[in-house]
């Protein structure tokens, strides 16, 4: 039943993307002329999230906390990470934002080059230059007003739990004096899990929380290492929380 569930999602999100693309280009090109933020593609690549989100009848994702969104703000938000549906999902926020993303993903066709249209930003892991060049285009970002999204876990989680944090997050917000946005995604995991491949499995209730913002003001510290351990307990606690309230998962 999974494998049947699994063609179906797959082909039916394959056969919109593909439909979707033209529209994306057609906006790209008229972006050439007067929207270097390529922002009518961003909000392009939010609507056609969204519609992959509730298209299909295999689960159902509650999004709480959006008016805690300033969306004139740009932030440097951090999710935990579960699932690759974690970045389809997450356009429920309906929120401006640029994914930093491996550079593999970019290869991708149709998804990969419509992220180049939105300005994604690329990411080689473990090659200094590449790191260097995402911290610069992440500053741009910012500077542009375009909130950036970064998994400060580094991949996703093998059990739900939320695992330590690197810096480069951390270290933009404190050179970028920009407010953090901690998000927590719950229960992408269990549909499709790190070593599950491409078979989607339990039907599933998904939930993603948007914490209270933290401000360079809230930070309490200039040391990148200790910002993302407080944040990451911060995340932790909020997550446990959450799972304990009545009723849970729903």
């Amino acid at each position: 039943m999974n494998v049947i569930k699994s063609v179906w999602v797959w082909l039916s999100s394959i056969v919109f993307i593909t439909l979707a693309f033209p529209v994306a280009l057609l906006l790209w090109l008229i972006s050439l002329l007067f929207d270097d933020r390529r922002l009518m593609n961003n909000r392009w690549m939010v609507i056609q999230g969204i519609v992959l989100t509730k298209m299909s009848p295999f689960w159902k994702v509650i999004t709480e906390g959006r008016e805690k969104i300033d969306q004139d703000q740009a932030y440097v938000i951090v999710p935990n990470h579960q699932s690759l549906l974690d970045i389809v999902f997450f356009n429920m926020l309906r929120h401006r934002l640029r994914w930093v993303s491996k550079k593999e993903i970019f290869r991708v066709p149709l998804v990969g080059w419509e992220m180049r249209m939105v300005k994604y930003i690329e990411l080689v892991r473990g090659n200094k230059s590449s790191v260097i060049k995402m911290m610069e285009e992440c500053v741009k970002s910012l500077k542009e007003g375009i909130s950036i999204v970064i998994f400060p876990e580094g991949t996703r989680s093998l059990s739900g739990a939320i695992g330590k944090f690197k810096t480069g997050a951390f270290q933009i917000a404190i050179k970028t004096d920009k407010p953090l946005l901690p998000v927590l995604v719950d229960g992408t995991g269990e549909i499709m899990p790190k070593k599950g491949g491409i078979i989607f499995r339990n039907r599933r209730v998904v939930r993603i929380r948007v914490l209270d913002p933290i401000f360079p003001g809230q930070f309490g510290t200039g040391n990148p290492e200790e910002l993302a351990a407080r944040v990451q307990a911060l995340m932790v606690t909020a997550m446990e929380e959450m799972r304990s309230e009545p009723g849970y998962p729903g």
